[in-house]
Parts: C-alpha cells; sequence; structure tokens
C-alpha cells in the first residue's frame, strides 16, 4: 500500500510544453482588460481600488482559467458564473447562519462549495477562494450580505465573461474559441 501511494506521488509524466507566443498574449490581453474593466466598475461605484469590493481576489484565479485555458471545464461560462455564484451564496450563508469560529466556518464553506458545484456541474476553483472570502472577508462584505452574491460576485464575472467571449474569439486559430459549450 505504501509502495503504489509513492508511486502515485512520483508522478511519471513529462511536463507539457510552454504554450505558444501568440497564446500567451492573448492571454495577458484578456486578463489584463478583464482586471481592468473589473476595476473601472469598482471606480464607478466610488470604491477605493484598495477597498474595492469589486475587485475580488477569486477572479484572479478565474482570469488565469478563462483567458490563459479557455478551453478547459473549468473556464467555461457555466463554471464561471455558477461556480462563483454558488459558492457566494453558500459562504454568506454559512457565515450569516452558523454561529462557529472562523476557521471551521470557512472550511465548511469551501467543502460545501464543492461538494455544490459537483451537484450543479459548476465546479469552478476560483469558487473556493469566492466563499472563502465571504466568510473572512471584511465587515463591509459581511454588511452586504447577499448582496455580496450579486455585487461583486455576479457582475464581476459577468464582465470577465463577456471580456473572454470577445478576446478568445479575436485569434485567427480556429482551436482558440470560447466557450466550447454554454449549458
Amino acid at each position: 500500500m505504501i509502495r503504489s501511494f509513492l508511486e502515485r506521488v512520483r508522478g511519471g509524466e513529462v511536463c507539457p510544453p510552454r504554450k505558444p507566443l501568440s497564446k500567451i498574449a492573448w492571454s495577458w490581453l484578456g486578463a489584463f482588460i478583464g482586471i481592468y474593466l473589473v476595476a473601472i466598475l469598482s471606480r464607478l461605484t466610488g470604491s477605493d481600488l484598495q477597498d474595492s469590493l469589486f475587485l475580488v481576489g477569486s477572479f484572479g484565479a478565474s482570469a488565469v482559467l478563462i483567458y490563459g485555458a479557455p478551453e478547459a471545464k473549468f473556464a467555461q461560462p457555466r463554471n464561471l458564473l455558477g461556480g462563483h455564484i454558488v459558492s457566494a451564496v453558500i459562504g454568506v450563508t454559512v457565515y450569516q447562519y452558523l454561529a462557529l469560529d472562523v476557521a471551521l466556518l470557512g472550511a465548511l464553506a469551501v467543502s460545501i462549495s464543492i461538494v455544490a458545484m459537483h451537484f450543479t456541474r459548476t465546479l469552478h476553483p476560483p469558487g473556493g477562494a469566492t466563499a472563502l472570502i465571504a466568510v473572512i472577508g471584511s465587515a463591509e462584505v459581511h454588511d452586504l450580505g447577499y448582496q455580496f452574491v450579486l455585487t461583486p460576485i455576479a457582475s464581476g464575472a459577468f464582465v470577465m465573461l463577456m471580456v473572454a467571449l470577445v478576446v478568445n474569439n479575436l485569434s485567427s486559430n480556429p482551436k482558440r474559441h470560447y466557450p466550447r459549450y454554454w449549458l
């Protein structure tokens, strides 16, 4: 049993080659525009970017997926929007209705979000961070309650999705198109 475990841990496959420069450039462009537009949306609401509710950390991870690996299952629109929204709802609910230690609340929010994303077929790894942010966020995040789900989460994810639809389909490479599927 130990030997089998050690064999699995060792791996065995070769690291894939670096992506072509054109793919890297499209990834950069999408991430730059997507995150910048979310930041601009924050400014339009009068928020200080340092304390911005729109510029949620989990959006950085979403940018890696939807602009850097748009063909991945985790990057598809259903996963991007659904994963963030489902996880935000769970994070807010766990924080508001369970009187437990914040460490336990964080663990519950993330683990329940993973289960819910599996059941809804919306698995999006940054969703786990969204659930955690709803629990460990500032008083400003907590004061939003379920508004956190709509603003910043759903609205920010939607802005990033719109950029992904444009940037990922501007390339002349027929293999670089987005999305692979909607539902």
